[in-house]
């Protein structure tokens, strides 16, 4: 009788290990095939000891900053960047191990992401002011950048801010999935079960296939799974931010309040585009009067 419960279990753990390897090897060759094919729009530019990828496009004045909510990246702003750019200038970026962008040298610390952003600007050329935009996790980011550079921030839009205060149980069940998708993504399990990646389809290309790609990567959602480990510490430090009184900011819900949703949806991102280009011709038009 143990030897017949040995056998199976020796068996058993074979078919695992094979499945594992099998699942290793197709993730693999499919993350290989996908470097090749989805290379990043845009440029790498130093920030720090690292390099962050900023893709700009369209021209004049202000420009738009896109901040990604969480695990989302600068192609989750396909729908809403060549609205914004027909207009005016408009760039999304990667923070730090997300997407196309480095990881860097030191641990997820959300106080640190508006100092890299502005370091990524600086670097890149781009002028003040700034319309700053952030979706989620990016709304908070966005709101700590004009907290930390009231003066190079004209109009702030945020996007399905995140809530101050608790759901704890609710927090503590997304950390624990974030934390197991990276190993989930090696193993191919997410690849194959399209669990994080599907749903993507409104996205146009060549957005939708970036962010399925790197929804399957797991260098990128070991780093979105520390973003969202922190997501209490980035809220309270948004929300302790004191806004200068005559900063024009709107607020809109658009995704849901999914933490992790992205601007998937065409007649939101619409929605989106809209209230980011009225910043913009209510800066244009004080301009013009002064």
């Amino acid at each position: 009788m143990r030897s017949s419960i040995r056998r199976t279990l020796t068996l058993g753990g074979a078919v695992l290990f094979v499945m594992i390897l099998l699942g290793a090897t197709y993730q693999g060759v499919a993350t290989a095939i996908e470097r090749r094919r989805h290379q990043y729009p845009g440029r790498m530019v130093k920030a720090g000891n690292h390099q962050l990828h900023i893709f700009c496009t369209g021209e004049g004045a202000p420009t738009v900053l896109l901040e990604a909510p969480a695990t989302g990246m600068s192609a989750a702003w396909g729908l809403v960047q060549p609205i914004v750019a027909m207009e005016t200038r408009v760039c999304s970026y990667d923070r730090a191990g997300l997407g196309w962008s480095e990881w860097g040298q030191v641990m997820f610390d959300p106080a640190a992401v508006p100092v890299q952003l502005h370091t990524l600007l600086v670097n890149a050329g781009e002028r003040t002011p700034y319309v700053v935009a952030g979706q989620g996790l990016g709304a908070a980011f966005a709101r700590m950048y004009a907290g930390a550079y009231p003066n190079e921030t004209a109009a702030l839009i945020l996007i399905d801010p995140p809530n101050s205060g608790g759901e704890p149980a609710q927090l503590r069940q997304m950390a624990r999935m974030a934390r197991m998708s990276p190993w989930l993504a090696r193993t191919g399990v997410l690849r194959a079960a399209r669990a994080l990646s599907d749903g993507k389809t409104d996205l146009p290309e060549p957005s939708a296939g970036a962010v399925a790609t790197f929804l399957n990567r797991p260098d990128h959602l070991t780093r979105a799974a520390a973003e969202l480990a922190r997501w209490s510490d980035a809220v309270a430090l948004a929300a302790a931010i004191q806004l200068p009184e005559q900063l024009a900011v709107t607020s809109l819900n658009a995704a849901g309040r999914d933490r992790t949703a992205l601007l998937t949806d065409r007649a939101a991102s619409e929605q989106v585009a809209k209230a980011i280009l009225d910043a913009v011709d209510r800066l244009r038009a004080q301009t013009r009067t002064r």
